[in-house]
């Protein structure tokens, strides 16, 4: 009654014949269901998918190949957090040199720089890493299934998610769930095995010219533990890669490694 829509119809495109649906009646029900940003672009999302012709899932291998150089000098320049970029199955692209050190456990095996890897196949250092484990999951989970309704013919994503669905009970529930979320700002609590607890508050951007990849920024208050933290982190960072020559290739950053499913 709310979308205006009868029952017979409403039926249909719950049953999955959203085929054909006009922006009229996806708004209408999108209103009545009191849908949210990114639940109501995912609604529309698969409308778009159901009505395209029918295509082949094909590898995306350009973004996880090379990173432009202006890309990777803007994240250089980001000195006082961590910054990355990422695609939508959660692969780690390229960081600052803080970010190397911030997330030095997601680019171990069996993380292989991807954060939902690292996240349900790595989970006694993931527990630890995010104090809050389960809200990180949720995120994780909620931000590749909207990934999936965008991009629904990415056969590297639909094989990360068939290698979790089999590996984690834990990811495997949450994919059933159908939530999603966009990555866009917020507050997270991380416990860093260098310089222990990190409350850092996040900014996500999405790259006009690389429609499928965000680029984002974390910051501690200034003033705060959390900031003392941080540079005592890159403090340590700089001295270790002096020390032992560790270099961005062997933390874990290899296209080898970005691209392994």
């Amino acid at each position: 009654m709310l979308a205006d829509v009868s029952v017979e119809y409403y039926s249909k495109l719950e049953r999955g014949n959203i085929s054909g649906a006009s922006e009229a009646v996806l708004h209408s029900i999108a209103g009545a269901l009191q849908l949210d940003d990114a639940e109501r672009a995912h609604l529309f999302d698969l409308a778009r998918a159901s009505s395209a012709p029918s295509t082949k899932p094909r590898r995306r291998t350009s973004n996880s190949a090379a990173i432009r150089p202006g890309l990777q000098r803007a994240l250089d320049a980001v000195t006082a957090g961590p910054a990355f970029v990422r695609n939508g199955r959660m692969d780690i692209l390229a960081v600052n040199p803080l970010g190397k050190a911030f997330w030095a456990d997601v680019f171990a095996a069996p993380g292989l720089g991807n954060l939902a890897r690292f996240t349900f196949l790595d989970p006694e250092r993931a527990r630890i890493f995010h104090p809050d484990w389960e809200a990180a999951a949720d995120v994780a989970v909620a931000s590749m299934r909207t990934e999936a309704g965008r991009d629904p013919h990415n056969k590297d994503l639909q094989d990360l998610i068939g290698e979790l669905s089999t590996r984690s009970d834990a990811f495997r529930t949450r994919w059933g769930a159908h939530n999603v979320r966009r990555h866009g700002t917020g507050e997270k609590t991380f416990h860093h095995a260098v310089v222990g607890d990190l409350t850092l508050t996040y900014e996500g951007l999405e790259l006009t010219t690389e429609a499928d990849l965000s680029f984002l920024i974390y910051t501690a208050e200034p003033g705060s533990p959390s900031e003392e933290r941080l540079r005592l982190l890159a403090s340590w960072a700089a001295s270790h890669e002096q020390e032992t020559g560790t270099t961005a290739t062997e933390m874990g950053l290899s296209e080898t490694d970005r691209s392994t499913p």
